[in-house]
């Protein structure tokens, strides 16, 4: 089986990444679902570092997607958070891969307060774990082949991708195992195994002999290069350097092999004997040198079998003359893999646990980007528009182009039947008369909300009062006046939003009752329409003259320039870039964002046209306007008037402004009702808001009072005790004499009298009786009383007991000046001591007699109970 080289894992010291991260967030982002959301990401990322690089990995691919997981959450949360010593300062340890300690200190290990050296070591193991996974692949089938290969591209991209950033990463020296050089080294030897695996594929194929000699020769070049590295830089263990010497020869021998197999096709006996010839030197210098690391038994027996047959063939039969290894053609190269690039992410189950999060700093510029970008736009809008009214305001003064259509003076002008047709369509007075309707039920909703949202708050700040005026210093907690000034103020704010609101909606009611009568005929059939409009003598005379044509191509530019308007106001609004990006780079770079700058910037890139073709447009029409107005005062002149046209263009006026008074209500109502639904929604949360802050409030109430009811149990009822009377205190001369006064109960005083003398110590007399001896019923049922415990009648009870705790009954001996321990019993230990080195001062148990002294004469407390062992 072939040999191929791991790398170990980098191991890490415990770092809590939920607690500082958590506490960054309660710190900067204010309270609601997405802080709660952020914590809980911080706990899981924390979950996540343990399950990546705090626990023995297996071999297995699910492994390695976990810490690829982890790798890509970093990538991803470095930006959110400010991981500096000075703001949110995380140390990470990691230890020398390579290095094993000594019996004199542990191994090497560096510890750094920064991300980028966390994300390093992270994609060490990335590295070293893929090729711990490809090393395990069982190299018989294609599959694995497969896996193996691209498992050790893997691990060279990785180690490639720390040469390049690890120095920039850091701010000082990294470790051993993490410099450029090593990984530089590492990088190499797995993209030379690769190749080697892709070798093993070939020859398993049976493809042809020149490629797989390709093939084997680019892998002995980067197993080459590697051993040079490795003997110039002396940074990876001693014995990856006998492996890698061994790797090349033997590569090399594969290939000068297959390279013969191809002479031999080609007739070039000498060749393949010269080939053969260097094949079986290299593997012979391998298995002298490097036999206890590689296995190179197969080879050579295949090499030499080859090179016997090839001998006899050209000494027998051809007679070429063998090449000097010098004039043999140099083998060609075939590289067929590359160091799989690091792109984010590297795990395909990647999930950002803080994709909606930004920091605090972005945030707020964000927020002033968009009132910025709020603002230019609707400047923009509103320029747009009032130029629109404005040019359909001086058209309607001008009866145009109504006037200019009316030629038979009993018709209907073209213009008026479109603009009848165009309400109509939008649902004619109906529509208005509905939406109005609408209005005040979604007003007085929005009230609800918001008076329903300020009672809740009045209800506990009552409360809350009352128990401050009840338990006075007692009511220790902030008081909700101070506490809800916010939401007062916020739900104050509201209140004007509502009041602005209510008085909008009175300006546009007053405007629709004003052209209602102009709407109403608009939205009459076309007979009736034409009945509601006073006929006139027709203006023979202007038919088909050079004014009428001037006006109509005029009033034709100037729809056009109403269109490019309005296309331009839909381009305007659909615009949408997002910042956070730009924003995030700044905070990266500089530290801080300089928003007006940059906001200022990109909103002139990105509205600046739109900017320079609205003031072209407004240019146009003003232009416009202008030569309709010197056009129309020709037409005047040599338009025939009298009553009757004056009177129906008067009509024909009030019609058009009615038109356009329509277009602009349903407009104004339509956004009117958005405009309540949206609040509504907004009201709702404020609502629920203002709910949880008085539930949290209430939950707290109730502990308080439950911790001041429990208080003001345990007080005393008064400061001390009254003081006794003298008749408890000093003795009654005729106490008595006077037996009849009953006398009160003692009170139970408690004076500091002295503990008793310690009684002298137990005496043995010379006369005592022998102890007694305990049968066998006796020891196995202590409840049976002895002699020696029934009490005597000649010796009354001792009502005196010890002042101190006693020990257990242990017998005194003479000539023994205390106890220091029981010596080994001689029934127990008999192998000790014999019977007459016995001192004759130790107990000596009668015959029959159990091992251990039931009871010593004159020891005045009775035997305790013996239990024997079970």
């Amino acid at each position: 089986m072939a040999t191929f080289i791991s790398v170990p894992l980098k191991k890490t010291s415990e770092v809590d990444l939920a607690k500082p991260l958590t506490k960054f967030i309660q710190s900067v982002y204010p309270a609601g679902d997405d802080r709660t959301d952020y914590c809980r990401a911080a706990d899981e990322l924390n979950k996540l570092r343990k399950s990546a690089v705090g626990r023995p990995l297996d071999k297995h691919e699910g492994s390695l997607e976990t810490v690829m997981r982890y790798y890509d959450q970093l990538c991803s949360v470095e930006p959110k958070f400010p991981f500096t010593e000075s703001q949110l300062c995380l140390t990470f340890t990691w230890k020398d891969a390579f290095d094993k300690g000594s019996i004199f200190g542990g191994s090497v290990k560096l510890a750094l307060p920064s991300l980028g050296y966390e994300k390093t070591c992270v994609l060490f193991n990335i590295g070293a774990l893929a090729s711990q996974i490809a090393t395990e692949q069982n190299l018989d089938n294609d599959e694995a082949l497969k896996t193996a290969s691209r498992f050790y591209q893997l691990a060279s991209g990785a180690f490639g991708h720390i040469k390049d950033t690890v120095l920039s990463s850091l701010n000082r020296d990294p470790t051993v195992d993490i410099s450029p050089d090593t990984v530089g080294t590492l990088s190499l030897i797995m993209l030379a195994q690769a190749q080697e695996v892709f070798f093993l594929k070939a020859t398993r194929d049976k493809m042809k002999d020149a490629l797989i000699a390709k093939l084997a020769n680019q892998a002995a070049d980067y197993y080459g290069d590697a051993f040079k590295q490795c003997q110039n830089k002396d940074t990876l263990p001693k014995e990856v350097i006998p492996v890698l010497a061994a790797k090349h020869c033997i590569m090399q021998a594969h290939a000068e092999y297959h390279q013969s197999v191809l002479a031999k096709q080609q007739k070039k006996f000498g060749e393949e004997i010269g080939r053969l010839q260097h094949a079986s030197d290299l593997v012979k210098t391998v298995a002298s040198r490097y036999d206890e690391y590689v296995n190179v038994k197969d080879l050579a027996d295949k090499v030499s079998r080859a090179l016997t047959a090839a001998k006899k063939d050209n000494d027998f039969i051809y007679h070429d003359k063998v090449p000097d290894l010098k004039e043999l053609e140099a083998i060609g190269k075939a590289s067929i893999v590359k160091p799989s690039p690091v792109v984010i992410p590297l795990s395909q189950k990647y999930s950002d646990l803080f994709e909606k999060m930004v920091p605090l700093a972005v945030q707020q510029s964000l927020s002033a980007y968009n009132q910025r970008k709020a603002e230019l736009i609707n400047a923009t809008i509103v320029q747009m528009r009032d130029a629109t009214t404005l040019s359909n305001g001086v058209l309607a003064s001008l009866n145009l182009p109504a006037a200019i259509e009316d030629v038979s003076g009993d018709s209907i002008p073209q213009s008026i039947l479109q603009k009848s047709k165009a309400v109509i369509e939008q649902g004619g007075i109906q529509t208005i008369d509905q939406l109005i309707k609408d209005l005040p039920e979604l007003l007085q909703r929005n009230k609800e909300i918001l008076e329903e949202s300020l009672k809740f708050l009045d209800e506990e700040e009552t409360t809350d009062n009352e128990l401050k005026s009840k338990f006075k210093e007692r009511w220790q907690r902030t008081p909700s006046t101070e506490l809800y000034k916010p939401l007062r103020t916020e739900g104050s704010n509201f209140r004007n939003v509502l009041d602005k609101a209510v008085g909008a909606d009175a300006v546009v009611k007053e405007r629709y009752l004003s052209h209602r009568e102009a709407i109403s005929i608009l939205c009459k059939p076309e007979a009736q329409l034409n009945a509601s409009i006073p006929s006139a003598n027709p203006a023979k005379t202007m038919q088909g003259s050079e004014v009428v044509s001037t006006l109509k191509s005029l009033l034709s530019k100037l729809d056009e320039v109403k269109r490019e308007r309005e296309q331009l106001e839909n381009d305007i609004k659909s615009v949408n870039f997002d910042m956070t990006t730009k924003f995030l780079t700044a905070l990266a770079q500089d530290g801080a964002i300089n928003e007006e700058a940059i906001s200022v910037t990109e909103l002139d890139r990105i509205y600046g046209n739109y900017t320079h073709k609205m003031q072209e447009n407004l240019k146009k029409q003003e232009e416009l306007i202008n030569n309709i107005q010197i056009s129309y005062q020709e037409f005047s002149k040599m338009k025939q008037s009298n009553s009757e046209a004056n009177l129906r263009e008067e009509v024909l006026k009030k019609l058009a402004v009615g038109h356009d008074n329509y277009i602009e209500l349903v407009a104004n109502l339509k956004e009117g009702t958005k405009f309540y639904n949206d609040l509504t929604e907004i009201l709702l949360k404020f609502q629920g808001k203002c709910s949880d802050i008085v539930f949290a409030r209430k939950t707290e109430r109730d502990e308080l009072l439950k911790d001041l009811q429990q208080s003001i149990a345990r007080e005393p009822s008064a400061p001390s005790f009254p003081v006794a009377p003298s008749y408890q205190t000093t003795p009654s001369t005729t106490a008595s004499a006077s037996s009849s006064i009953p006398t009160p109960a003692p009170r139970t005083v408690f004076s500091g009298k002295q503990p008793p003398p310690r009684p002298p110590p137990p005496s043995v007399p010379a006369s005592a009786p022998a102890p007694t001896p305990v049968s066998a019923a006796q020891m196995n049922n202590p409840e049976i009383p002895t002699a020696a415990s029934a009490p005597i009648p000649s010796q009354a009870p001792s009502n005196t007991l010890p002042t101190q705790a006693q020990g257990p009954p242990f017998p005194s001996y003479p000539g023994f000046t205390g106890y220091y321990g029981m010596h080994m019993p001689v029934g127990y230990n008999p192998y000790m001591y014999s019977q007459q080195a016995i001192s004759p001062y130790m107990y000596q148990p009668q015959s029959g007699q159990a091992p251990y002294p039931t009871q010593q004469p004159g020891y005045p407390y009775p035997q305790q109970p013996y239990f024997p062992p079970q």
